[in-house]
């Protein structure tokens, strides 16, 4: 019972747990009526503050968890933080609001303790396939993009960022993700990572991952580290945050900074 009560606690998005107070920026909200995932998506999306002064094209950095009762405004507030000091360049925030979360944000599992925790699961997918074939094209269409992209994702969200690199590695140009829920159907997407990275075509991309002192969750991050060094993907820079002293809801904060300034940084 312990463990399925901690294994609970890492499939809620970060913001629920945390305590601190974010301050809400200036943002604005659209919908999308996704055919493909059968519901009403919201979708928050921050500017950078030069935004409406130009007529440049910027990156965008995609969020599961970006609800503005979820991750979206401490993620917004720092990078606003990064962009005002010149340590980054001027990018896109578009946060996509939970309805089912552990739906969304899982594949399939065949373990009885995942499906006590997470009833409705599998869902990732086709919320891979409504981000990628529905949501792009309309942040496309509403913004000035410059097609370079990335996702940030911690806990539940940092499974599907790792599973999103592993299956499809050319969605996204960059990937950060925090503490990711590689325990999820026993480890399977760890011990499959030989096998997705050798699928791998010779493209360009980061990817940043970072594991706190979770039992759970860093033996699995610490072997995915190990994996990446024994098989080298040409073109993919990868960079692994072991964080001993931090807990599973401290990471994201405690890492998201450096893990920007790693793969955005100027």
């Amino acid at each position: 019972m312990k463990i399925i009560q901690i294994l609970f606690f890492q499939l809620i998005p970060f913001s629920l747990l945390a305590q601190v107070q974010d301050s809400i920026p200036v943002y604005s909200t659209f919908t999308v009526d996704s055919k493909i995932i059968s519901e009403t998506r919201v979708i928050n999306v921050w500017l950078p503050p030069d935004y409406t002064n130009n007529d440049k094209t910027y990156p965008v950095l995609y969020m599961p968890d970006g609800g503005i009762k979820e991750d979206f405004p401490h993620i917004a507030n720092t990078l606003a933080d990064l962009i005002k000091k010149h340590k980054i360049a001027p990018i896109i925030l578009v946060g996509i609001e939970n309805t089912v979360r552990r739906r969304d944000l899982t594949g399939f599992t065949e373990v009885a303790s995942d499906k006590k925790i997470a009833p409705v699961f599998g869902g990732s997918d086709n919320f891979r396939a409504f981000i990628r074939e529905e949501l792009f094209p309309e942040v496309e269409k509403r913004y000035r993009t410059s097609g370079y992209k990335g996702i940030i994702g911690e806990s539940l969200a940092g499974l599907f960022v790792t599973e999103t690199l592993l299956l499809q590695p050319d969605m996204f140009d960059f990937y950060i993700t925090m503490d990711p829920s590689l325990w999820w159907n026993n480890h399977q997407l760890v011990q499959q990572a030989p096998l997705y990275l050798s699928h791998f075509r010779d493209q360009k991309i980061k990817f940043w991952f970072a594991g706190s002192n979770a039992k759970d969750i860093s033996k699995h991050t610490k072997n995915l580290s190990k994996i990446l060094q024994k098989h080298p993907v040409p073109g993919l820079t990868w960079y692994y945050a072991d964080e001993p002293k931090e807990k599973h809801h401290t990471i994201f904060r405690a890492t998201k900074e450096k893990a920007l300034l790693w793969t955005l940084g100027i």
